[in-house]
């Protein structure tokens, strides 16, 4: 009984040592993703610039290292595309990305239209990296809330 249970806590620390060394999946190593789609925002519509950037999309690097997303795009399902310039995302930085106008920085940046892009109550969002491969989508489908988490 003694060699029997020697044997067994020996397969077991086998297993876990062998189970030690498989591959991470490539998920924990972290991604370029959609985080938030803020599509409703606060107050009136009133195409102001403080209104058209209240309605945003932010986009989170959750890598250890930067991200070039020159030439990547940001679309919604009604095809309004907004293409980075030359840009480079932080490792674990997120970028908002406004609708309206104004100066763009390493955490902000601009679409500089004068109407919104997100529908208030159902619509969706695509990144795509500059070869066009889809690097992640989020939609939403609903009135009862401002923002969608993706």
């Amino acid at each position: 009984m003694l060699r029997l249970r020697t044997l067994a806590a020996a397969a077991l620390s086998a297993a876990c040592a062998g189970a030690a060394l498989l591959p991470v999946p490539a998920q924990a190593a972290g991604s370029v993703h959609l985080y938030k789609i803020y599509y409703d925002s606060p107050g009136s519509d009133t195409r102001s610039a403080t209104s058209l950037n209240a309605e945003y999309v932010q986009i989170k690097n959750s890598t250890s290292r930067a991200v070039s997303l020159t030439g990547w795009t940001l679309t919604d399902a009604s095809r309004h595309t907004y293409t980075f310039g030359s840009y480079s995302l932080g490792a674990g930085k997120t970028v908002t990305v406004h609708t309206g106008r104004g100066t763009n920085t390493a955490a902000h940046r601009y679409q500089g239209r004068g109407a919104y892009v997100w529908n208030n109550d159902r619509d969706s969002a695509t990144l795509k990296k500059s070869t066009g491969g889809t690097v992640d989508s989020c939609s939403y489908n609903s009135t009862r809330a401002d923002y969608k988490m993706c």
